[in-house]
């Protein structure tokens, strides 16, 4: 334990967010634990036996976030990198890779990502001859905003012997399938790792800045590599930081398997896990053909293969997890998940806290199973933000009847389903108060839940996630992770309209949050605390 960590502190003259005392003012942190929750009177009797006494000047202290699906080197390459999302047109995302090759003459490989031909007025992605142009002849590996395809140059494609022959490759479209993952692949390995160490850091800067405390990094072989994935535990190990949680999304068969995956750091064979694919690459797996398309979308693994990596897992004491987003691949996790049920047992099952990534095309039937298998939904709300609607690409792809099912959070909250929120990011951005947001105000008014409800999956529900019931929440004996925001009045803000849709009357025993209505400004992280220990300030604060 470090000496910040051994530092007694007092936080007094706020609001702090805690089931313990609604109108809690003040906090004590001993050790990297919470000591003491309660009002300012009471804090003077602890004032001269600290170390040191934060003035909250009316700060609202709560629990740091946890994002429960992170892909922490791609994230950074991003911020380091090449971001198309803001670009309006072909045009101009084509004008953003001339400017960023100039601008890197030393990458061996340029990386870039966020690109949406759905949202350009030309409506079609860059041809690789234009990615030649653009890049005066050079290497460019640029995903997809779903990350599930890529458009690379003639450059890239050398580098990888054979790739015209794999499934996937199409030359004047997106690369998919094994194909892509080829040109992923080489695109990485060039990257040095004095590259990844810095994109790491740059990541796990972003989300301490932002308040998050944990990110559940999620890797694997079609993802990363091990070396990418051990070096990212052992810099997070080393450095003050968000703590990273790793999962490693490889099926397991036996011991031999999951003695490897507890090798390489990771609490489970979890994350992208891929049963299908994604909407917009029109590689999810449906029960009925897409509306733009003449399939189903692709079909990674079988009901058998899910239950036997979950009997696997069960037995190993590991989490099992998987990527599932089409409602046919959602299916075949859970008719996987109860055979394996049938033959350890139900709340050996339940116990083991299993998980499905993404889990975005559920019915009544699928819902109800996953609350019956304990299975815990690590959803993503900034995706309905982005891709729901009347008019987004969920309703291209599904039509309108079809999209409005997507996402249903209140539905699986009723039902008794865990849920853990996360970004997916680079797929979307960190950014914890706009996915609580995005769950409180969805696109499709019945699947609405409160920001109370969300501001819980993004905290505890990562925590309980992995197992742990004690933590993501500011009580005493509970990890010291929290973060400081300014923010303006707080509510109890329902998403109801039958019932007033907020509340700013303490009597309501409630501890309140800030006001997350659309056009409201979110609030502004001033510090982040791991353990008892300083992550980040906000400069000039």
């Amino acid at each position: 334990m470090t000496e910040s960590e051994h530092r007694t502190v007092l936080l007094r003259g706020g609001d702090v967010h805690s089931p313990a005392d609604p109108f809690a003012t003040a906090m004590v942190v001993e050790r990297g634990h919470v000591a003491w929750v309660g009002s300012e009177g009471a804090a003077d009797a602890f004032a001269s036996g600290v170390d040191e006494v934060i003035d909250l000047e009316g700060a609202l202290v709560t629990p740091a976030f946890t994002d429960a699906h992170v892909h922490t080197t791609a994230t950074g390459l991003a911020l380091t990198g090449l971001d198309l999302s803001g670009a309006r047109t072909l045009a101009e995302a084509l004008e953003r890779v001339r400017a960023h090759s100039a601008a890197r003459p030393a990458d061996r490989v340029l990386l870039g990502h966020g690109w949406d031909a759905a949202r350009w007025p030309e409506q079609r992605p860059p041809s690789r001859t234009e990615l030649d142009e653009a890049t005066g002849g050079r290497p460019l590996y640029l995903p997809r905003v779903d990350v599930h395809s890529a458009v690379v140059t003639t450059a890239l494609l050398d580098l990888v012997p054979g790739v015209t022959e794999l499934p996937g490759y199409r030359p004047d479209q997106p690369l998919t399938a094994a194909a892509h993952h080829a040109v992923r692949a080489a695109a990485h390995a060039a990257v040095t790792p004095r590259q990844r160490a810095e994109a790491q850091r740059a990541a796990l800067h972003r989300a301490a800045s932002l308040g998050i405390g944990t990110v559940h990094e999620c890797a694997g072989p079609e993802i990363s590599d091990e070396d990418d994935f051990t070096a990212l535990l052992a810099l997070a190990a080393e450095e003050p930081g968000p703590r990273v949680v790793g999962y490693w999304a490889e099926a397991v068969t036996g011991e031999k398997d999951a003695r490897r995956i507890r090798e390489l750091g990771a609490i489970g064979a979890a994350g992208d896990l891929f049963v299908d694919g994604s909407l917009g690459s029109h590689t999810a797996c449906l029960h009925e053909p897409y509306a733009d398309a003449g399939h189903t979308g692709t079909a990674h693994l079988d009901a058998a293969a899910v239950a036997a990596h979950v009997t696997a897992c069960t037995e190993a004491g590991l989490h099992a997890g998987f990527h599932a987003i089409g409602d046919a691949a959602v299916s075949t996790v859970v008719e996987g998940v109860r055979a394996a049920a049938e033959t350890l047992g139900l709340a050996r099952v339940r116990a083991a806290r299993h998980r499905v990534e993404h889990a975005e095309m559920l019915t009544p039937e699928t819902i109800a199973a996953f609350a019956e298998l304990g299975l815990t939904a690590s959803v993503q709300p900034a995706f309905d933000a982005a891709w729901g609607g009347e008019d987004g690409m969920y309703a291209q792809r599904l039509g309108a009847g079809r999209a409005r099912t997507l996402n249903p959070y209140a539905a699986m909250l009723r039902a008794g389903v865990p849920l853990a929120f996360g970004s997916d990011s680079p797929v979307t951005p960190l950014d914890p108060w706009g996915t609580v947001r995005a769950a409180a105000f969805h696109r499709t008014p019945e699947h609405r839940i409160s920001v109370r409800a969300g501001f819980t999956a993004h905290t505890r529900g990562g925590w309980r996630a992995t197992g742990r019931d004690d933590a993501g929440t500011l009580v005493p004996g509970a990890p010291a992770d929290y973060a400081v925001w300014r923010a303006d009045d707080l509510v109890v803000q329902a998403p109801d309209d039958r019932v007033a849709r907020w509340s700013t009357d303490p009597r309501s025993g409630t501890p309140g949050l800030p006001d997350l209505t659309p056009g409201v400004d979110l609030p502004v992280c001033l510090r982040t605390v791991v353990s008892g220990r300083t992550v980040f300030v906000r400069p000039n604060e």
